[in-house]
């Protein structure tokens, strides 16, 4: 808290944001008062009011709450998102009077500095990663922080704080957007995937490749770079130690021996230092197998115990909204996930069709215009495999439409047998007429609100059965 010293309360600019929230948790922890605004309320920002963060809901300069304005400017530290509009007033209140602002990423940035980091980065799988690897190293008592992208349900929090103040890690999701990353210097990193997305941040893929080697060269000398094997990183500049991992190809570490089922996955790990024998998963997907294995490889390199990994990965309950079961009945399955990338949704379509063989009923919600414009080809390529899609409109979060940018691209190329386009509104109604046996949703935007709805008309249908 040192770099944090005069500041003694904290304003949220967009508080509930998964990133900008687990800071807001953070540093009402650290004693501070802690208040913020959000576009919308959430469960999210239900959970830290309860939590004694106050929120609320209009950008109106009369709501700042009076324990904020009362405070110098440099006791005051302002946390924002980019998403966050440049006409923001509350935002633009706070420059125009000199208070300390700063994006998200750099305040991780800073907070990480005085612990060993070990951050996950990749334009997809991060947040489950890093979930994992938060897991073994507090069930081993290793002296751990985290600072996640997802809520862990092991948790029920995006931040995990060790009692000791003298713990020696803390890790955290290394975001690629906005270059956010960046602002890490890591002792340990793992990579995962490195597909194109962004692009409205990144020139093309090659400028989002380059700046995944800047981040990789940016890791400790006497650290770690795991990276996924063959990962077209530029190695050029790196001054860490590598080592690879995969699912089961022959890598520094992969599993193999591997028996999964809907409910459990258990295999073994290859390891440079030998197999790490009858590891298990209460999480099933083969996604999360190779997941588990990057995560072993982050907590082995770090020096915690093939036992210590083992009775992590045994008791690992998942990530909200991460091949997440709402209902898991013989007679009808609902699974949650945020993919909203094609290649997001080709692992989460292809783990749920190697478990089940019902019909597979699919909604999907895009995430902003410029990824649809961008991967529109893949989203149908990646939909088409399912039985049947439902496609909501696009969700636009920060961004302005696009003229002739709809959901309309995307379903025009679908060749599922069974394909519509659907309002959030007549959602539920259209859902009444479907028959199914597995029933997904998916994506990035306010999809989640629907969870809770689907799951009673599921509940409900089993019921008549």
């Amino acid at each position: 808290m040192n770099t944090f010293k005069n500041i003694q309360s904290v304003y949220l600019i967009g508080a509930g944001g998964i990133g900008v929230s687990a800071l807001g948790r953070y540093f009402k922890a650290q004693g501070l008062y802690v208040a913020g605004y959000d576009k919308t309320p959430s469960p999210l920002t239900n959970e830290l009011i309860l939590e004694g963060i106050e929120i609320h809901f209009e950008d109106n300069l009369e709501l700042i709450p009076q324990q904020i304005k009362e405070l110098e400017p440099e006791n005051v530290l302002v946390i924002f998102t980019p998403a966050v509009p440049k006409t923001h007033s509350e935002l633009n209140y706070f420059r125009q009077n000199n208070y300390k602002i700063l994006k998200r990423a750099e305040v991780l940035g800073l907070i990480s500095r005085a612990f060993k980091t070990i951050a996950v980065a990749g334009t997809h799988g991060k947040t489950s990663v890093s979930t994992m690897a938060a897991h073994i190293f507090n069930t081993a008592n290793a002296g751990m922080n985290a600072i996640l992208g997802g809520i862990s349900k092991n948790y029920n929090s995006n931040l995990i704080l060790d009692p000791n103040p003298n713990s020696a890690f803390v890790v955290t999701e290394a975001d690629e957007f906005d270059r956010s990353f960046l602002h890490l210097s890591p002792h340990t990193l793992v990579i995962t995937s490195m597909d194109a997305d962004h692009l409205d941040i990144y020139q093309d893929i090659n400028d989002l490749h380059h700046t995944f080697a800047q981040l990789a060269s940016q890791v400790h000398k006497d650290g770690h770079l795991i990276l996924k094997k063959n990962l077209p990183l530029d190695k050029t500049n790196v001054k860490a130690q590598l080592f690879s991992y995969h699912r089961e190809e022959i890598a520094d570490f992969y599993a193999q021996n591997i028996v999964a089922d809907k409910h459990t996955s258990c295999f073994d790990i290859f390891t440079p230092s030998g197999i790490i024998s009858d590891m298990c998963l209460q999480i099933p997907g083969y996604v999360n197998i190779e997941n588990a294995v990057a995560a072993a490889a982050a907590a082995k390199l770090n020096g915690l115990s093939d036992n210590d990994i083992r009775q992590g990965l045994a008791s690992w309950l998942g990530v909200r909204r991460r091949f997440e079961y709402v209902v898991n009945t013989p007679e009808l399955v609902y699974i949650d996930d945020y993919a909203h990338h094609p290649e997001e949704l080709n692992a989460f379509i292809g783990s749920v069709k190697k478990l089940y063989s019902g019909k597979i009923l699919g909604i999907f919600q895009p995430h902003l215009y410029t990824r649809t414009r961008d991967f529109a080809a893949g989203f149908a390529q990646s939909l088409s495999v399912l039985d049947e899609l439902i496609l909501l409109d696009i969700y636009p979060a920060r961004e302005e439409a696009i003229p002739g940018i709809t959901s309309e691209i995307i379903f025009q190329n679908v060749t599922c047998p069974g394909k519509s386009i659907v309002s959030k509104q007549n959602l539920i109604k259209a859902l009444e007429t479907k028959q199914f046996d597995v029933i997904l949703t998916m994506g990035a935007g306010d999809i989640d609100r629907f969870v809770n709805p689907i799951k009673a008309l599921v509940m409900n249908r089993i019921n008549i059965k």
